[in-house]
């Protein structure tokens, strides 16, 4: 298989309807094919898997072919340097927070990424480092002090007033805050922190996340909390 037979195969999957989506990501026209990502996950376990390859799918600069190849590449084959060159071509939300959960939570010491980028002025640089601490939670054990560690990250980095750091930034606050009863207060208090300081941007990411936070409960049989207004939270 190879390059232009892929192209040849996302045209002939391509919906209009989702092309029209994916331009309200913030994608140009010309960057995307417009075909869901259901259909991008059956095709990626079909195409080549060699590094070399996916790399030039990813160079197409179309927003499936990238997809394609976050989906396809082997996390552990990644270098720094390629990972840079990747997060450099990506333009959308939606991209960076796969590259995260696909590529980066799978490296070795993936933290080096968090305190590298936390304090970034480039949108998907900054947003990864805050996926990568949502995503944390629920992929490694984390202790007391590094979920402390992480929430003053949050704290003192969510001084942006771009909207997707500030999604992001929620995120990774509320989904801390499930890792349990403990871990919950401290996610409350940094938020309730954030609330009276001096900062729209942080006022924001407060509020939005208290919204959930404080809706969290511990179920039977559930390692993370959930909220009560779930259909098992509401059986607490």
């Amino acid at each position: 298989m190879t390059i232009d037979d892929i192209i040849t195969l996302l045209k002939e999957a391509a919906s209009e309807k989702f092309k029209i989506n994916i331009i309200k990501l913030g994608i140009p026209a010309e960057h995307t094919i417009g075909v869901p990502t259901s259909e991008l996950r059956k095709l990626a376990k079909k195409i080549p898997k060699e590094k070399d390859f996916l790399l030039a799918l990813w160079q197409t600069g179309y927003h499936e072919c990238k997809i394609l190849t976050v989906l396809a590449l082997n996390p552990k084959d990644c270098t720094d340097k390629e990972i840079n060159y990747l997060m450099d071509g990506i333009i959308s939300w939606d991209l960076c927070d796969l590259f995260c959960k696909n590529i980066l939570i799978k490296q070795a010491d993936f933290d080096r990424f968090i305190q590298r980028w936390i304090d970034s002025e480039d949108l998907f640089y900054k947003r990864a480092a805050l996926t990568l601490i949502a995503s944390t939670s629920t992929h490694a054990s984390l202790s007391s002090e590094e979920i402390k560690n992480y929430l003053s990250l949050i704290e003192i980095h969510s001084d942006d007033d771009r909207l997707l750091v500030k999604k992001a930034a929620s995120w990774a606050l509320r989904e801390l805050g499930k890792t349990n009863e403990e871990a919950k207060e401290l996610a409350i208090n940094t938020a309730k922190t954030m609330q009276k300081q001096d900062s729209k941007a942080k006022q924001w990411v407060a509020k939005d996340a208290l919204k959930e936070l404080v809706l969290l409960v511990q179920a039977p049989g559930r390692s993370r909390l959930i909220s009560a207004k779930s259909k098992m939270g509401k059986e607490v």
